[in-house]
């Protein structure tokens, strides 16, 4: 979990601290600007090639973002096998050959160094978090891009619907759930959820307007009570950071894609590389080609 602190920082730039696994790098995370909203999918990858990293939520405005998981190839069959039993966690947007590292997704792009940081998964612990995976590759892994909630979070804002964790300059928090996902093989876990603060007011239109996404998780999972799913504290999120919520804020659940590495930490494969959670990959594709209607 990461806190915000932007004391003694340059203006316009957040840099958050945030607890390392062992062996890891001991570095801050830099929150991309306002500015980054006008970024090209490709200015994207390219800074996050150089070694920026941070929550990508409103980066390059009106483009696809996708989680990331890469996997053996000998539990490629049990994972595609999970996301298709687990759709709306787990919607899969594209897989690639073993060990390819290309996307069809993203013309060029090398999902090794394109992330703003992974996280390197033995034996389901986490053992490093870098901002690039190049000499972690193996020629066996298989790639699974899957759907992500900020791609959706262009049409909440169209409609009028606050995104607190934009506006206050925080990754989404996102939660594990008391919720088990149908298994799949050896692979096996509970659903995770982002949440977003929504006034009563702009409820049927986060419904509404999610729903019209189901490439990317669709719509709500839950509104209302988080003891629902199992969260005790919202102020306490297993990923992410906590948001500030207004008076009559009613906290709305969406299905998450970092339900795969809750599966990779109960499951204990051997190896796997994810994203970091809220820290995605920018595609090319438009939002607008996930809408159905």
């Amino acid at each position: 979990m990461s806190r915000t602190d932007t004391t003694g920082t340059t203006p316009g730039v957040h840099v958050v601290e945030s607890r390392r696994p062992a062996g890891a790098q001991d570095r801050p995370v830099v929150l991309v600007d306002e500015h980054a909203r006008a970024w090209s999918p490709h200015t994207a990858r390219e800074r996050f090639r150089d070694g920026l990293a941070g929550p990508t939520a409103g980066v390059a405005a009106g483009h696809t973002q996708v989680n990331l998981i890469s996997v053996p190839a000998d539990w490629a069959y049990e994972t595609l096998l999970f996301c298709q039993r687990n759709p709306k966690p787990c919607p899969v947007l594209d897989v690639t050959d073993a060990g390819s590292f290309r996307t069809v997704l993203a013309d060029g792009a090398d999902l090794r160094t394109d992330l703003p940081r992974y996280r390197v998964w033995r034996e389901g612990e986490l053992v490093e978090e870098p901002t690039d995976v190049r000499g972690h590759w193996r020629g066996d892994l298989v790639t699974f891009l899957i759907g992500c909630s900020f791609t959706f979070e262009w049409a909440l804002s169209s409609a009028g619907v606050p995104i607190r964790h934009i506006e206050q300059g925080r990754n989404v928090p996102m939660y594990v759930t008391s919720r088990q996902c149908r298994s799949a093989g050896r692979l096996h876990g509970p659903m995770v959820v982002s949440m977003r603060p929504v006034p009563p007011r702009h409820l049927p239109a986060a419904i509404r307007e999610s729903g019209l996404l189901p490439a990317v998780h669709g719509s709500p999972v839950h509104c209302g009570d988080p003891s629902a799913l199992g969260i005790a504290d919202l102020a306490r999120p297993d990923f992410g950071d906590p948001v500030a919520t207004e008076p009559d804020d009613i906290p709305v659940f969406w299905a998450c894609g970092v339900t795969p590495q809750a599966a990779v930490m109960a499951s204990r494969p051997p190896f796997a590389i994810t994203h970091a959670p809220g820290q995605m990959f920018l595609t090319d594709a438009r939002d607008e080609q996930y809408r159905v209607a």
